[in-house]
């Protein structure tokens, strides 16, 4: 093994940048040359890459986003594409990459793998929604992110004795409602994985309200729905005023917390190693502390189990 490259996909999460820093470092420190694709799969089919050493990576390890850039490529998932990629890899004799992203960029190094490729995913996303590894780069910024800004809201809630309803990423997955829920001390946290109805949630309202609690916060993972059109129902059934905030993309920015720089840190050079193993067709991850490998098609296809218990806990401690 000679040449390894690193790309990052998809949606960008804090602590990519400090997983490109482990990939180079590691790699350099093996005695590899090491490329960095630029703007993801779409700068692989287009040839956009740059020779990196060790000063491409100096002062990143705190930086939010990704120096590589991302973007998402539709060309890449028709065979005109994947060739045009597989050309490219060809002409800079990669012997193999370190991909970073969620599973969308995941399925794209498989196909790779499938035409001779030797990839390596690292799971970076703040959705957490990788089944195969307890946690994924960018997860626990998004959380305390999430945490900030419902600290911030309550005070201005009590203030104005009013409901909240707090928007948050995570696409179908509700960890980030779930982990910053129970942080915040949120009343309600609506995520996709349980069932819920408006009743319920105006009930609680009501409940709050007769024992003299005039404000409250609750939690809606945007994959249930619009934290909009919630609001308007809730004003309807009981008439009582609710203000929303739809955090959007402030929840994938920021300096990574010391928890993501060292997840990425560890899952970027495992990735190297793994390759230099002879490894090919894997994802890298932690389960209990611990840094492991999965193969890619197991990985992809495993159901994400839904932390019931965690969620059980929330609702005790918001009664």
């Amino acid at each position: 093994m000679k040449n390894i490259a690193v790309l990052t996909s998809g949606g960008d999460s804090p602590g990519m940048n400090a997983a490109i820093r482990a990939v180079v470092r590691t790699s350099i420190y093996n005695g590899l040359n090491v490329y960095g694709i630029k703007r993801g799969y779409n700068g692989l089919i287009h040839g956009d890459v740059m020779e990196m050493n060790l000063s491409s990576v100096a002062d990143i390890i705190h930086r939010g986003g990704t120096i590589l850039r991302t973007a998402r490529c539709e060309e890449f998932q028709t065979e005109d594409g994947l060739q045009k990629a597989i050309n490219i890899i060809d002409i800079f004799d990669f012997d193999g990459i370190v991909v970073i992203g969620g599973d969308g960029t995941f399925k794209g190094a498989r196909e790779l793998c499938k035409r001779g490729v030797r990839c390596i995913g690292v799971p970076g996303t703040i959705d957490n929604d990788l089944a195969y590894t307890d946690y994924t780069i960018g997860f626990d910024t998004a959380v305390n992110t999430v945490l900030d800004a419902i600290n911030k809201i309550r005070d201005t809630t009590t203030s104005h004795e009013r409901i909240s309803i707090i928007e948050v990423m995570g696409r179908n997955s509700g960890d980030i409602a779930l982990y910053a829920g129970l942080a915040g001390g949120a009343e309600s946290i609506i995520v996709p994985e349980v069932d819920y109805t408006c009743d319920d949630v105006c009930k609680k309202l009501l409940q709050g309200k007769n024992r003299g609690k005039l404000h409250s916060i609750i939690l809606l993972a945007e994959g249930v729905g619009k934290a909009t059109e919630l609001a308007e129902e809730i004003h309807s059934k009981i008439g009582m005023e609710v203000r929303v905030t739809i955090l959007g993309y402030l929840q994938r920015g920021g300096s990574p917390t010391a928890f993501d720089r060292i997840l990425a840190s560890r899952l970027g050079s495992k990735a190297v190693e793994a390759l230099l193993d002879g490894e090919s067709g894997r994802v890298v991850g932690i389960r209990d502390n611990k840094i492991i490998d999965e193969d890619i098609d197991k990985a992809l296809e495993m159901k994400k189990n839904f932390n019931m218990d965690m969620y059980k806990l929330a609702k005790i401690l918001s009664i």
